[in-house]
């Protein structure tokens, strides 16, 4: 048993080598990418700036564009990879080993289903979570300095909200423990690849449609009309008895919000895990 438990983690990497080098392969694309737009594109875009400054010919307009543009596809990047994550686990990593029988297989050779699953789960969710560490600090580093380049202070979109922080991350594991079980509840490759992308969107869009509500929300009030700065994330407005008022998210609670549905995405996280290695005992008893 021991020999077998040794290699193990050695046949897991093996069999999912391929997808873990795509995995690297496409961190390390969008990594270059933002290098290169945060180094070279915006530099350029700054360049454009000092000529408008000093001929008063303007043309940074478009300068900006190449520099905003790319940044919103980069952060839907981000912030949607962990599709890629929960298709992969749905279908490769456990969906096709319990289609073929290759699972039970290994439960024959003194690798207990128990042990079997973890194994299977503990290397790709170490991937997932460095290889978002990684992809959420370069998108920070360039934002934070080129903030003034981009179109507007969008940290309220669901791309940028998620690619700011390690909801990112969140995302990616809860995907992996949703293609789990998806997998063991359905042990069809191409069923639970679909399945399991069709819940994990519609539990980001439900999480999403919450966010507002995940922190205490500003209230403002005035006698007279009043405009919100525009990085607030503005909620209900009008009037009243007591005049103008906003109830609306300043800057300031993003960490607040973005920590909090963190918190939330890892339970329930936790709570897919719990039900995956359970349902693996019911089976494999």
């Amino acid at each position: 048993m021991s020999a077998a438990l040794q290699g193990l983690p050695r046949t897991v990497l093996r069999l999912h080598r391929t997808a873990l080098l795509v995995w690297a392969a496409a961190v390390t694309a969008l990594t270059g990418w933002l290098v290169w737009l945060n180094e070279v594109t915006a530099g350029r875009a700054r360049q454009d700036e000092a000529v408008c400054r000093r001929t008063h010919t303007c043309t940074d307009f478009f300068s900006r564009l190449d520099y905003s543009v790319p940044s919103g596809w980069i952060s839907t990047l981000v912030c949607y990879s962990f599709l890629a994550v929960a298709a992969f686990a749905g279908g490769a990593l456990i969906g096709r080993e319990l289609e073929t029988g290759t699972a039970n297989l290994a439960w024959t050779q003194g690798v207990t289903p128990v042990r079997w699953l973890t194994a299977k789960l503990v290397l790709p969710a170490l991937a997932v979570t460095a290889g978002g560490l990684v992809l959420v600090g370069v998108y920070r580093w360039g934002r934070a300095a080129n903030a003034d380049l981009l179109a507007t202070d969008d940290w309220t979109s669901v791309d940028v909200f998620a690619a700011l922080g390690p909801l990112t991350v969140a995302y990616g594991l809860c995907a992996l423990a949703v293609g789990t079980l998806t997998a063991l509840l359905l042990r069809r490759t191409l069923a639970a690849l679909g399945t399991t992308c069709a819940v994990m969107w519609l539990v980001h869009f439900v999480v999403d449609g919450c966010r507002p509500y995940l922190w205490p929300a500003v209230t403002r009030t005035s006698p007279k009309p009043f405009v919100l700065p525009e990085s607030a994330w503005q909620g209900n407005t009008g009037r009243n008895a007591d005049g103008y008022f906003a109830v609306y998210h300043p800057a300031s609670h993003f960490w607040p919000l973005h920590l909090v549905e963190t918190g939330v995405v890892l339970a329930l996280t936790a709570l897919v895990t719990t039900a995956a290695f359970l349902v693996l005992r019911r089976r494999a008893a």
